[in-house]
């Protein structure tokens, strides 16, 4: 089973990976940890983003790439993988499209979990208001409005994009975790009259 889970920050998206990864015996591939452990293990890609990574300049797509398509065919991913962070924009969806063909792979689905912005934004008001602790500086209302636009603006146009391969189903993710998963677990498995199937 090979997914994408779609959604802004704050839709629940590690919530309902965690829960797929044990349902279905998964990896859960990060961007951000797929580039550390190219990075560790110094393989030439990695090696590679290393250099780029020390200049503090953004790793290029070309080089995400490469390091995504290295670790999909490591053996832990032979029963599928979810992906988080990637793609981040249409033109990752498309080389991650020539990857899959290259393995004879495709996506089962590209799940996006829709929400509503202003009611993430009460959520990070009312934990800052009930915790006594000091907040992080990344878990802000401010700091939220800003990964919502860069949201918007980079990865947003993929919901388009998977909308017209016919592989989007959307799910309201502002429901029960345990009712996502449910609307969730219904469209893998072939899905639910009650599902909007976006394609």
């Amino acid at each position: 089973m090979r997914l994408i889970l779609l959604g802004p920050p704050g839709a629940g998206k590690g919530t309902q990976a965690k829960r797929l990864m044990d349902a279905h015996g998964i990896q859960q591939l990060s961007t951000g940890d797929m580039l550390r452990a190219a990075v560790k293990a110094e393989t030439p890609i990695g090696l590679k983003a290393k250099d780029i990574m020390v200049r503090g300049d953004l790793v290029p797509d070309a080089v995400v790439n490469q390091i995504v398509s290295e670790r999909i065919a490591d053996p832990d991913c032979s029963n599928g993988f979810i992906l988080d962070g990637f793609p981040r924009t249409v033109a990752q969806a498309e080389a991650l499209e020539g990857i899959l063909q290259e393995r004879g792979l495709d996506l089962d689905a590209v799940v996006e979990l829709q929400v509503d912005e202003d009611a993430l934004a009460d959520r990070v008001e009312k934990r800052r208001a009930e915790s006594g602790d000091a907040v992080r500086a990344d878990d802000t209302v401010e700091a939220l409005r800003h990964r919502l636009k860069v949201y918007r603006e980079q990865t947003a146009p993929l919901i388009a994009h998977y909308r017209e391969t016919g592989k989007l189903r959307s799910v309201d993710g502002m429901q029960d975790i345990d009712k996502v998963a449910g609307e969730i677990a219904s469209i893998l498995g072939g899905g639910d009259q009650k599902l909007r199937a976006t394609g």
